[in-house]
């Protein structure tokens, strides 16, 4: 057992647990081939629908996502990868659906998307999760009546230095960003302090380039993946907006969730309704992006995925398919290839990959 967990990727799986699921999943990947474990429970809560490992893999914090939401606080064994409870406390808003840790440690960040809000809750030495230190409410409201009355915090993202967040607010068609006061738990608004996204595209998700020079934005109402470059300042200057969907699909279809692979080269996104990862080469020079192809995923309504930190593999959590589905991703062309495994879980929406061993 002790070689097989120095050999496996450890993988954590969030679920919706309206259903049959009963809360946060282990399975092991093998990084070679992509074959996967059977799943375990290693630890039951409500709606654990985004979850997030700090930096030295010690703790794993996971929202609740709920009316009255709350953040909880996780120790990881290291060697099961088990889950002890530490504690949780309140999100302060409603459906909390993305939670973060920022680079070098101190705080959790959360984003409601209900109430349009992000929580800060500041980490104690063992882990736990102290009372919340701030909470940021937006206001607002954008083109779409049915979706966009006020706004709709869906992701917080921090940049690689822990200075500043990035959140993603789907009704305000707006990436706010705001610089972190660490000592004091704070969000202060940056200036720039927003970068707009195109009227009714419906920001959802950001992710950034390994050296930090880039970031991709994916917008859920849209259909559209958008590229900045990230200046000094903390500002997002856009340089492109491009397509998640082929040309000529008029079927009903949301983008989900973004990833760059661990090169830079590559830019991933999800499509529930196409179901299928979109893949963009990166022009390293300029980067400008290169459509080269459509993967389905397997199953129904990818609300998320996650690429190991070598590369190699793309795992896709299929919501509505039950199933987590394994791809191998050719370092050339950034293309996803089945590898023929597949585990089943109950209504998966966040898979989190930490480093072998």
């Amino acid at each position: 057992m002790a070689k097989q967990a120095d050999t496996h990727l450890r993988t954590y799986v969030g679920t919706y647990t309206r259903g049959k699921s009963k809360g946060i999943y282990l399975l092991p990947i093998d990084p070679a081939t992509g074959a996967m474990g059977p799943p375990r429970l290693v630890a039951e809560m409500a709606n654990p629908s985004f979850l997030a490992v700090d930096d030295s893999a010690r703790c794993l914090y996971a929202v609740s996502e709920q009316k009255a939401g709350r953040v909880a606080a996780f120790a990881i064994d290291g060697k099961t990868g088990d889950l002890a409870p530490l504690n949780d406390q309140p999100s302060l808003g409603s459906h909390p659906c993305h939670v973060s840790v920022r680079p070098g440690g101190g705080l959790v960040l959360a984003a409601n998307y209900s109430s349009g809000s992000v929580c800060v809750l500041p980490v104690e030495a063992d882990g736990r999760l102290g009372k919340p230190s701030d909470l940021v409410q937006h206001k607002g409201s954008s083109v779409n009546p049915r979706r966009q009355k006020g706004p709709h915090a869906h992701s917080v993202t921090p940049d690689a230095a822990g200075r500043l967040a990035y959140v993603a607010d789907l009704g305000l068609d707006k990436v706010m960003i705001y610089r972190i006061d660490a000592a004091k738990g704070k969000l202060l608004p940056n200036d720039p302090p927003h970068a707009a996204a195109a009227a009714g595209a419906g920001p959802r998700h950001l992710a950034f380039s390994p050296a930090g020079r880039r970031a991709y934005l994916i917008n859920e109402m849209g259909n559209k993946l958008t590229a900045f470059e990230c200046e000094p300042s903390g500002g997002l200057r856009e340089t492109e907006t491009v397509p998640t969907l082929p040309a000529g699909f008029t079927g009903r279809s949301t983008t989900a969730d973004v990833h760059v692979a661990p090169s830079g080269r590559f830019v991933y996104g999800s499509n529930r309704g196409h179901d299928s990862i979109v893949v963009y080469a990166v022009d390293e020079a300029t980067g400008r992006l290169t459509h080269t192809g459509h993967q389905h995923t397997g199953g129904r309504t990818p609300r998320n995925f996650a690429v190991d930190p070598s590369g190699r593999l793309l795992i896709a959590a299929n919501q509505n398919g039950d199933n987590l589905v394994a791809f191998r991703l050719d370092p050339e062309s950034g293309r996803p290839t089945p590898t023929g495994h597949v585990a089943e879980i109950p209504a998966p929406v966040c898979v989190r990959i930490l480093p072998d061993g």
